[in-house]
């Protein structure tokens, strides 16, 4: 492995090495150098850090490099707050064991429980999901959680907000009293230290970045307007900036479908994120988002926090946040890595006094910009960007592409397939050993097999004239950055 990869001074597998460096995760992130060699050493961690400061890589790296892959029960569990943040975790975790051939299904609402309940009957190794969906699932008694080594409380302050405390608390009763316990948050309030003593012997306490140095490298600009003329200076100023990608926060879920119709009549591409959209949809506009299919998310608060975008040029505050704490959050999703970033707010009078409570609580001044009205060549400008072609970006996992092929097989448990034949099956074909064949997911009707160090096309050739249990089995390509669910 390349010495280049500064997470060797880690002492991890070949395997987690290999999946990083494909990731191009060469250099550790401050949260991940304090945090990977206490938990590889078996310590309860209890760790404050804000969103983008990579800290699901914190827990995902140790704990994807001690999961043992033999063991057929879940041994460790990840907790979140949220439907799209536990998708997001899921994948990140994924990736990072990826050339281990880690299983790690998610569980979260909105989604067909009776898939996850095939799912969950196959060996599985990291278990993610929201604290309803897991405590429904243990009481219906379809996940085990004996085995548990490894379990991560995250976003522990959100959790608490969302009023998941109990829930949260009847999961870690269902827990072994021997494991690795990990608790991490942005804030850290007198709630969650409670939590973390009721629950936690002699965590090693971890504090990464102070909440106002989210904001200490943004410019930060402020524009003073009353609630009828909001929209028309909004939408000039967007028009003055046209950033490249940019996250709008409203206050509620029916500001967050009127600015996003108005946008869209007005031909602006942009895409809406908040609770009361379907699970499907609110994926789908997260995926399409990353992919750079549209510029603008228009979101609330919850339905956007924690979740990780890259390169997002500027924040708008179309309705100012209630919570001093909020306008950190928000504006702390751009000006990342090092880079530049806008965070923009349109403050109302009867928002003004919360204003000047942000200034305080951050120590950073807004500049107080005078709106000047339309102005006609950036408005043409911005309207020719939005009719440009898109260039879609791939997504992270799209790097495994080249060396793993995901191969969908006609025949799953109605035709009685279990993983011992299709690994035969496959391990009969020259040229290909047990080394070659990664995630094996078998469904009712369909098995979904990862082949890989290259050799996908040769299975796949010899699966055209090879019987599975006796038959010839139709078998078809898949992407494999979709990842298993």
């Amino acid at each position: 492995m390349s010495l280049e990869n500064e997470f060797s001074q880690f002492g991890l597998s070949d395997e987690i090495q290999q999946a990083l460096t494909m990731l191009q995760y060469t250099v550790p992130t401050e949260i991940q150098k304090e945090t990977i060699p206490h938990i590889l050493l078996g310590e309860n961690v209890l760790a404050k850090s804000q969103t983008g400061t990579g800290k699901t890589a914190a827990f995902g790296i140790p704990v994807c490099e001690k999961i043992i892959w033999d063991d057929f029960l879940p041994q460790a569990l990840v907790l979140e707050p949220t439907r799209e943040l536990a998708y997001q975790v899921k994948t990140e975790l994924f990736h990072i064991g990826r050339m281990k051939r880690l299983k790690v299904p998610v569980l979260l609402g909105g989604m067909p429980i009776e898939k996850q309940f095939i799912t969950l009957k196959q060996r599985n190794h990291i278990v993610v999901g929201t604290p309803g969906r897991i405590m429904d699932h243990v009481r219906r008694g379809s996940l085990d959680l004996s085995h548990i080594k490894y379990f991560v409380l995250d976003e522990a302050d959100l959790m608490l907000n969302m009023g998941f405390l109990e829930e949260v608390e009847d999961i870690i009763h269902h827990l072994p009293a021997q494991k690795v316990t990990m608790l991490f948050s942005a804030t850290m309030n007198e709630q969650i230290l409670a939590l973390s003593h009721n629950w936690m012997e002699n965590p090693v306490s971890i504090a990464v970045e102070s909440p106002t140095e989210t904001v200490s490298s943004i410019l930060q600009e402020v524009y003073y307007t009353g609630s009828e003329e909001k929209y028309d200076v909004f939408l000039s100023v967007l028009m003055k900036e046209n950033p490249q990608n940019a996250m709008i926060f409203c206050a509620t879920r029916e500001m967050v479908n009127t600015l996003y119709h108005k946008l869209s009549r007005a031909h602006i591409r942009c895409g809406m994120l908040h609770g009361e959209l379907e699970q499907r949809i609110r994926l789908q506009t997260i995926d399409a988002f990353r992919e750079d299919q549209f510029h603008y998310l228009i979101c609330t608060d919850i339905a956007a926090r924690g979740i990780d975008f890259d390169n997002i040029t500027h924040v708008f505050h179309y309705d100012f946040p209630t919570g001093k704490e909020t306008y950190v959050h928000r504006s702390g999703r751009t000006g990342r890595n090092g880079k530049s970033g806008i965070s923009i707010s349109f403050v109302t009078p009867d928002e003004k006094r919360m204003a000047e409570t942000v200034v305080a609580y951050t120590g950073q001044e807004m500049e107080v910009k005078e709106f000047l009205g339309s102005d006609a060549i950036a408005k043409a400008s911005f309207l020719k960007k939005q009719t440009e072609t898109i260039s879609t970006k791939k997504q992270k996992g799209a790097v495994f592409d080249k060396s793993i092929a995901k191969l969908a097989i006609g025949c799953g448990k109605k035709s009685k397939i279990r993983t011992v034949d299709i690994v035969g099956t496959i391990c009969s074909i020259p040229q290909i050993d047990a080394d070659d064949i990664g995630i094996i997911d078998i469904r009712d009707s369909i098995s979904y097999v990862e082949i890989l160090n290259h050799k996908g096309d040769i299975v796949f050739d010899a699966l055209q004239t090879k019987t599975i249990k006796g038959k010839l089995r139709k078998v078809q390509k898949r992407s494999s950055s979709r990842n298993f669910i």
